[in-house]
């Protein structure tokens, strides 16, 4: 039998069946992240995802790579988004969520979307039209400084210098997501993810040893669920539909992920682990996520390749 092309884009109904997936699994595991946090530090809980997740994505790899074609990703590629997209991207969320809810971490990193459209402009050639995406934009930047200046000051004067260095972690993984689209079409998303996959844990093991030597560790049966279901569900499996789709998927539909992640995330953080989430909070995310429609949610925009993450 005629294996189809790894160019073939995927039905529509089953695009949209994964993007809902993705938005479930994505929007949970920021409070599964907290959950974990509880007894483990930062780099050591991020470390073990990773590296459980490496060696699953091993195993799988080579028969996922067969179904859906592509070529070996270079190895700059894999080291670039390994580095950035996992290693300095993740070391900053968990670190920023011991110091901030999970509910503000997930609404500052929907800055991502915003992000890309911007890269997509400069970088991969689909140029912005119009005043809307602009707008957006100032949108999106409005959304942060008002969360800043808001529930952000409940947290002292460790909330706003947190919040802005957490801002770094989308940033790099724009940088990781940009060169994908570049330089990643045509190659096999399940060995980019696999060979990305050991770079960041390696990173993030680096930071445990550096900064957590001497740290108090229990792995209790929340810490190790926790540990689990980030790195098959939240990672194996949301990484790996992911990169597939960014080879197939127009960033207009990719988008819709990033309007219903901070949905689920905020309703979960209150219920799951008795976060409060105020006014600030929300007004807040709406003001992102309108910006985040204005700049990659036109009906027909092909430009930004959109999706929050944890």
């Amino acid at each position: 039998m005629e294996r189809s092309d790894a160019s073939t884009p995927p039905a529509r109904w089953l695009v949209l069946t994964l993007i809902g997936a993705l938005s479930l699994v994505w929007g949970s595991t920021w409070v599964v992240i907290a959950k974990g946090l509880e007894t483990l530090p930062p780099y050591t809980s991020a470390t073990a995802r990773f590296a459980l997740a490496a060696v699953v994505m091993s195993l799988l790899a080579p028969r996922l790579a067969r179904a859906e074609g592509g070529a070996r990703p270079p190895r700059w590629l894999a080291a670039v988004v390994g580095s950035t997209s996992f290693g300095a991207s993740y070391a900053l969320v968990y670190w920023s969520e011991t110091r901030l809810p999970s509910g503000v971490v997930c609404v500052l990193w929907s800055v991502f979307p915003i992000l890309m459209a911007l890269s997509s402009h400069f970088f991969l050639g689909h140029c912005l039209s119009g005043v809307r995406p602009w707008v957006g934009f100032g949108l999106g930047f409005v959304g942060v400084v008002l969360l800043c200046a808001t529930d952000l000051a409940q947290f002292g004067v460790h909330g706003v210098p947190t919040a802005l260095l957490l801002l770094v972690s989308p940033l790099v993984s724009c940088v990781g997501t940009t060169l994908v689209k570049k330089h990643g079409r045509g190659t096999s998303s399940a060995y980019l993810n696999r060979d990305a996959m050991f770079v960041g844990t390696c990173w993030l093991a680096a930071c445990a040893l550096a900064f957590e030597r001497d740290a108090s560790a229990r792995w209790t049966g929340t810490a190790i669920g926790s540990v689990l279901y980030l790195s098959i569900a939240g990672t194996v499996l949301a990484f790996g539909l992911y990169f597939w789709l960014l080879r197939h998927t127009p960033a207009h539909e990719l988008s819709l992920i990033s309007y219903l992640t901070p949905a689920v995330a905020l309703t979960l953080g209150p219920l799951v682990a008795g976060e409060r989430v105020g006014l600030g909070t929300i007004a807040a995310c709406g003001l992102v996520l309108a910006g985040v429609f204005l700049a990659v949610g036109r009906p027909r925009a092909t430009s930004a390749i959109a999706t929050p993450k944890s």
